[in-house]
């Protein structure tokens, strides 16, 4: 690949080569012209043959199994600039989006992450996340950086300081795609780096034309929000956080996340490490 600028972007997909395409047509035509990297998480209908041969400056990592949203953990360590941010095969940044983004970093050495304003289809709604993060109730420390606090994130309007990514080892593996981002920026916050959402910066999503299991990605967030809960609330909101989710989830799809939680129930235990009380009180706070 040639060099490029701080900022770099890593795509993971799986079986979305017509997806992968668009979007990197998109991508190519960015003014900042980052480096990209896809990371092909096994797929069997040609993604890195066809990436490779329309977009040759395009690196392409492929793995020997589906590992989800832990993926984008090989794509930062392949593209090698400083700041990463991610776009799934069916998101793109807007132009001027990833320079907004580097500025920031390079405004606050503390920030680990930025979350950006995620607009979804062609009329352009702002995603429910978005809006809450708009909304986040907590504060800015002394010191803090310039955008709003926040303790979670869209994965495909993210940019990770890469350091800062790999140490708290990238997306949970055992996670998949759904819910992934919470552990993450807990663990960021809890190392000392921010989470902040700045609206100014902005990416585009348009869900994938592929078709999807919505049924089973409702039940791996139920799943994914309670393995996170266990791993690192203090018991209390693990029992706050259960009863929420079962007022709040049909039967159906709660009864399948919880029987997808019971073979990785064990692992939460082994790994549980609860938060700081300040840190649990902010979690009540923004009502998670």
């Amino acid at each position: 690949m040639p060099p490029g600028p701080d900022i770099g972007v890593v795509m993971a997909t799986r079986n979305r080569v017509e997806d992968v395409l668009t979007t990197l047509r998109r991508l190519d035509a960015l003014p900042e012209r980052p480096p990209v990297v896809v990371v092909d998480n096994a797929s069997d209908d040609g993604t890195a043959e066809r990436v490779g041969a329309a977009f040759p400056d395009v690196g392409v990592v492929r793995l020997p199994a589906n590992l989800g949203a832990a993926a984008r953990a090989a794509g930062a360590a392949a593209v090698e600039t400083p700041l990463v941010a991610f776009s799934d095969d069916d998101s793109w940044w807007a132009p001027g989006a990833l320079g907004r983004a580097a500025a920031a970093f390079a405004a606050e050495p503390r920030l680990g992450l930025l979350a950006a304003t995620v607009l979804v289809g062609r009329e352009e709604r702002p995603d429910p996340v978005t809006v809450a993060m708009a909304a986040s109730p907590l504060h800015r420390g002394e010191g803090g950086g310039r955008g709003v606090p926040v303790l979670g994130f869209l994965a495909c309007g993210a940019v990770v300081r890469r350091s800062a990514f790999l140490a708290a080892g990238g997306f949970e593996h055992r996670y998949g795609v759904g819910g992934e981002e919470e552990l993450l920026a807990l663990d960021l916050v809890r190392s000392g780096w921010l989470v902040e959402h700045h609206p100014d910066v902005v990416a585009h999503h348009h869900p994938a034309t592929t078709a999807r299991d919505p049924e089973g990605r409702r039940r791996r967030q139920v799943r994914n929000a309670l393995l996170t809960a266990v791993l690192r609330h203090r018991w209390p909101d693990v029992l706050r956080r259960a009863a929420g989710l079962a007022a709040a989830t049909p039967p159906r799809t709660l009864a399948g996340g919880l029987r997808s939680l019971a073979p990785d129930l064990g692992w939460a235990l082994s790994c549980r490490r609860p938060l700081p009380r300040e840190l649990q009180a902010q979690i009540r706070l923004v009502g998670g």
